[in-house]
């Protein structure tokens, strides 16, 4: 079996003019962002400084499958197989996506070395005249060649030695400079369980690259074969998974080019709804503010008219107050110093004077109160375009102004509610349009002196909240009662007033028909308190005959109208108390 020397997947040879030879992400650690210095590979293929990974706090995970674990390395390449059993097992989290790493037995070194990155850091190093590359044989001195037949880096010294060996005297040497094109210039590959040996077998039963030691070792009687030859089958099978894999790489980059759309959409619409809000409320502010300044100018206008109305009648007061008491001092010093004669003859001045002032009439009680309130939760219209709410109000109640309603304002009927309603108006007669005012009720028996609120008969006054009240009663007894309605402790317009109660309404105990023989089916027997009567023997009235009224009746007491109170009150007429539960 001979080895061929033909590039493995293709990447062995000089890159085509143009193409970078590797970039930062391929040659710099993601944690300690240098240059890899012996990098793993970990399960999430990505790729750490085995320092870097040392000092990852590790923690305790439980490997339910066993010894063996998912994470491939070389170290777990020439491992038995243990009994899979339940054992604790130390594992880290990858420092760029988080995926928790479970280490093999060897730790962080048994994990798998990414041959790839080492050779994407000598390029890179490459680009830099052979800056930071260091002889492969003696790890001190700078490199100058490449043993193209050893893949060995070496320094002036190394490499002159290298060429007085016999074995190595016809190895090409290629300078430093001329590797640039090359897209591969790491080491050889070495056997982990034989490091003098270069893996360039692979072992079909144990899928694993290996050695000569190890095909005539542990290997024996496994089929392999050279890497190279072998290369095209494994990779195929890596470009097929590749190819399904993908899709899903263009599905996921559409997916999060939606998702950063649809964010880039909703945060403009956020802030589009939050310009809305903010002017929305800044304008609803500027309205509540206009508002405000014109509740309280109407407040500031209504404390100086009250103040002016006050002042007026303050002074008005005054002027006859001190009249009075001119009239009252002048006239008492008459009497008490004046004789007979000054008495008798200032006494005309004196009395028309104190006539002409008993005259004049004045209010003992303030014009105007100081009740002012503010209702809140009143609409108040709109201001720049906004409802806004809240007015000032300052109407108060005239009892002499206020109205009662109702149809029984003065009639109602034992042991049945009767109501009427009190509507509030202001002194110049208009409607209070609110509630809150306290309406006093009180209904008494004519006959009984004592008017007080205090009554037998129980009285519900309901606030409409719009300046009316709904008054109810149900009196207990028939009688003639008196009703008293007041308002600030004064008397309504109207009140108070009389009510006659009568007795408690009496229901027609027959039927309201167009004649007995309809309304009994025929019936001989059946009258009528019409007192109308049929040929025949019938004794109840019929249609066109003698004492028919001519229209619809009630049987009990012969009255037209159906919704009324009966009027029979029994006795020796049976007639009117025969036909009672015959209905139509």
């Amino acid at each position: 079996m001979s080895e061929k020397r033909t590039p493995l997947l293709g990447f062995v040879g000089k890159l085509p003019s143009g193409t970078a030879l590797g970039n930062s992400g391929k040659t710099h650690c993601p944690l300690c962002m240098g240059l890899f210095k012996a990098p793993r590979l970990l399960p999430c293929l990505h790729t750490v400084c085995t320092t870097c990974l040392e000092q990852l706090e590790p923690f305790s995970v439980v490997d339910i499958g066993g010894g063996d674990s998912d994470t491939s390395s070389e170290g777990a390449i020439f491992q038995e197989l243990k009994p899979r059993s339940l054992q604790p097992q130390i594992g880290i989290l990858c420092p760029v996506c988080d995926a928790q790493v479970d280490l093999p037995v060897g730790g962080v070194k048994a994990l798998t070395i990414d041959h790839l990155a080492m050779n994407d850091v000598m390029l890179e190093s490459l680009r830099g005249e052979g800056q930071g590359l260091v002889c492969d044989l003696c790890s001190d001195r700078e490199v100058e060649k490449r043993c193209q037949t050893c893949k060995a880096n070496l320094c002036h010294f190394c490499c002159q030695a290298h060429r007085r060996q016999k074995k190595t005297i016809h190895h090409t040497m290629v300078d430093l400079k001329d590797l640039k094109g090359y897209s591969r210039i790491a080491k050889a590959i070495l056997c982990p369980a034989h490091p003098a040996e270069e893996l360039r077998l692979f072992c079909e039963l144990c899928d694993r690259p290996v050695c000569r030691d190890c095909v005539v070792g542990e290997h024996r009687e496994h089929p392999y074969d050279f890497a190279s030859n072998v290369i095209h089958k494994h990779g195929d099978s890596v470009r097929e998974l590749l190819r399904g894999t993908q899709p899903h790489v263009g599905a996921l980059e559409d997916a999060l080019a939606r998702i950063r759309e649809t964010n880039s959409a909703l945060q403009e619409r956020v802030e589009a709804v939050a310009a809305d809000v903010r002017t929305f409320s800044e304008g609803y502010i500027k309205a509540i503010e206009e508002h405000r300044d014109k509740l309280l100018k109407q407040l500031e206008d209504i404390r100086v008219q009250k103040e002016n109305s006050l002042q007026l009648q303050k002074a008005q007061l005054e002027q006859l107050l001190a009249d009075m008491r001119t009239g009252v001092d002048f006239t008492e010093h008459l009497l008490t110093s004046g004789s007979d004669l000054e008495i008798l003859i200032t006494k005309g001045v004196v009395v028309e004077r104190l006539t002409t002032l008993n005259r004049v009439a004045y209010n003992a009680r303030p014009g105007v109160s100081e009740r002012i309130c503010f209702s809140p939760q009143e609409k108040a219209g709109r201001c720049r375009g906004y409802e806004v709410y809240g007015a000032i109000k300052t109407k108060e109640i005239d009892p002499a102004k206020c109205v009662l309603q109702g149809e029984d304002l003065h009639r109602a009927r034992e042991k049945q509610t009767a109501s009427f309603t009190v509507l509030c108006k202001d002194a110049a007669g208009e409607s209070m349009g609110r509630g809150g005012d306290n309406i006093q009720v009180a209904v008494v028996p004519k006959d009984k002196k004592d008017r007080s609120p205090c009554s037998p008969v129980r009285t519900m006054v309901q606030d409409n909240k719009d300046g009316t009240y709904y008054v109810s009663y149900t009196p207990k007894e028939p009688g003639v009662y008196t009703v008293l309605v007041c308002v600030k402790e004064q008397h309504v317009q109207g009140s108070p007033f009389t009510v006659t109660v009568r007795k408690r309404h009496r229901s027609h105990p027959g039927v309201f028909h167009c004649c007995t023989f309809c309304s009994s089916g025929g019936q001989k027997t059946a009258r009528c308190a019409c007192g109308g009567t049929m040929p025949g023997g019938y004794l109840g009235c019929g249609h066109g005959h003698k004492g028919h009224p001519g229209r619809p009746h009630w049987s009990c007491c012969g009255k037209f109208t159906e919704k009324s109170e009966c009027t029979w009150t029994g006795g020796h007429n049976t007639a009117r108390s025969v036909l009672r539960t015959v209905a139509l």
